[in-house]
């Protein structure tokens, strides 16, 4: 193994905990469902609020499982090469 294909293991590894993470910290698609069944009652503040913050992490979501994809293929490749 030389150094390129220990960086790239390494790369792979932390943004597949970076995918992880942000899949943990998204709200679930049924959130609203559920709290409105509970009695749950939210400023029109909060749920502007939360759409935002969720839809940021959605859309990070996707740009870091490209990120996470392409690092694949490439260490992939490398190490075919080698």
């Amino acid at each position: 193994m030389n150094a390129v294909e220990i960086i790239l293991g390494i790369l792979v590894i932390l943004v597949s905990l970076i995918i992880i993470f942000a899949v943990l910290f998204q709200q679930g698609r049924r959130a609203g469902i559920n709290g409105a069944i509970s009695g749950g009652a939210d400023t029109f503040l909060s749920k502007n609020k939360a759409r935002t913050a969720d839809a940021l992490l959605s859309r990070w979501t996707k740009y870091v499982a490209i990120l996470f994809f392409v690092l694949a293929i490439v260490a992939n490749i490398i190490a075919l090469r080698g």
